[in-house]
């Protein structure tokens, strides 16, 4: 069965399920300043490769018909290409919608 993740937004509560082998994650906000203490304009920020995962689709189907099971699960930090996946902007929150190839490594903290 689907996993969902209820997300909670300024203007209610909106359930978002991915479909099949896709993942919605949230970005890390980037660096707002440098390691010297230099503070950074917007244009000069870096967008980090590295989120938490909301919620995940059905799987990728399989030839047999069959749904391969994810790697991730919702709350996992994730680590993922840099261009990977599109940017939507769902109310006031940032998301990018990637397949799940796309994600390198799985932050355990």
């Amino acid at each position: 069965m689907a996993k969902k993740k209820s997300e909670k937004n300024e203007g209610g509560s909106i359930d978002l399920q991915p479909l099949g082998d896709r993942v919605v994650v949230e970005r890390e906000e980037s660096e707002e300043r440098t390691a010297g203490g230099i503070l950074l304009p917007d244009t000069a920020k870096d967008k980090p490769a590295r989120g938490t995962v909301l919620s995940v689709g059905d799987g990728r189907l399989l030839d047999d018909g069959k749904r391969a099971p994810f790697q991730v699960k919702p709350g996992d930090r994730v680590v993922f290409s840099s261009y990977a996946g599109d940017e939507f902007k769902l109310g006031e929150r940032k998301l990018l919608l990637l397949r799940e190839e796309d994600i390198l490594a799985i932050i355990e903290s």
